[in-house]
């Protein structure tokens, strides 16, 4: 048996065609936010105690931002700012939930899934594990997934570059999205 059909026999089936018509699509994305006196720092939805926060027309949540275009462009569309202009009012000091629950509707309205998300947030201070587990959570619902779905990480920059300075804050982000294919 060649390594085809030991590979069908293990996986419990009858070849290629025994798989569904969907595709799994990848995106990536990234968001980088100033920080700033006098905001709130907000990361994956959860506010944490720092004295400095992220500045931004919305909440800045860089973390959400980066999830929102990672789920956008393994769809094929443009990046957040496509969907909700920083030039548009109405998203102004608007929670990023908004945006990750619009683009889990964009993949619903194709008929589609997310299979998981995998993040880092890259952060000189403060220390961002402690949060982690929340901001699966805050992800997690408004995405509609399963938590245990959805990877997040945070490293610092060693003290390089506007990050390590602290002057801002990065995220990126990788999200897999199951598409049925037009026929």
């Amino acid at each position: 048996m060649g390594y085809s059909g030991a590979r069908d026999k293990l996986l419990g089936c009858g070849g290629l065609s025994a798989y569904s018509a969907a595709m799994v699509h990848v995106g990536v994305g990234y968001d980088v936010h100033p920080l700033a006196p006098g905001r709130k720092l907000i990361l994956g939805g959860v506010d944490i105690p720092h004295r400095l926060g992220l500045d931004g027309h919305s909440d800045a949540d860089a973390l959400m931002h980066a999830i929102c275009d990672a789920v956008l462009g393994a769809l094929g569309e443009g990046d957040i700012g496509q969907f909700f202009p920083n030039t548009d009012s109405r998203w102004k000091g608007m929670a990023s939930k908004l945006f990750l629950q619009e683009a889990a509707r964009q993949v619903a309205f194709r008929g589609g899934s997310i299979v998981n998300i995998d993040a880092t947030v890259v952060a000189q201070e403060p220390k961002l594990m402690p949060h982690a587990a929340a901001m699966k959570l805050n992800i997690a619902e408004a995405l509609g997934m399963n938590s245990a779905k959805i990877g997040i990480k945070a490293t610092t920059n060693e003290h390089l570059g506007f990050i390590g300075r602290e002057e801002g804050i990065a995220a990126m982000a990788v999200a897999s999205v199951d598409i049925p294919e037009p026929r």
